[in-house]
């Protein structure tokens, strides 16, 4: 499915605060997202790649919400 600005969930880029640019949109979560320009769109893909990869090999190491109740 191609994206197209008028689906994009941001009105600004989310590294700049400028506005979203049709030449550089992706997908997160299921989402069209909208960056300024291509850069910063490649700089998000890289980190949620990162993030999702090492998430994916390492087991969370924070408390269970419900182990620490009562």
């Amino acid at each position: 499915m191609r994206l197209v600005l008028e689906d994009v969930i941001n009105e600004t880029c989310p590294w700049s605060g400028k506005p979203v640019a049709a030449t550089s949109l992706t997908r997160y979560r299921g989402a069209a997202v909208g960056f300024c320009n291509p850069g910063c769109r490649d700089k998000f893909d890289a980190a949620v790649d990162m993030f999702e990869s090492r998430l994916a090999a390492t087991p969370p190491n924070l408390p269970d919400a419900d182990a620490s109740e009562g």
